[in-house]
């Protein structure tokens, strides 16, 4: 009986831990953007950096199973991917 309770337990743990990371993922794609930019920024590296990370994400956001990490995790990192597509867009329409 100890033992099942234990793994309720540790899926409710994990499925925070997964739906945290969700955020945190938006959050560092935020902070790295702040860190990143300047006339000297390579933007390559933080297209790939914004996609990864949104990617990663939307990911732990859909494994996660709890609704609010759900919704959430996918509006914030959606956000990050489509800024990072404007990104990507901009870069191909500046270079010759």
């Amino acid at each position: 009986m100890v033992g099942k309770e234990v793994a309720i337990l540790n899926k409710k743990k994990t499925k925070n831990i997964l739906g945290t990371l969700s955020i945190l993922a938006a959050v560092i794609s935020v902070i790295s953007f702040f860190i990143m930019r300047g006339p000297n920024a390579n933007l390559t590296v933080g297209i790939s950096v914004f996609t990864v990370l949104s990617v990663l994400g939307i990911i732990f956001a859909i494994i996660s199973k709890k609704l609010w990490f759900v919704i959430i995790g996918i509006l914030l990192n959606g956000l990050v991917l489509v800024f990072a597509y404007f990104l990507l867009l901009a870069v191909g329409i500046s270079e010759p």
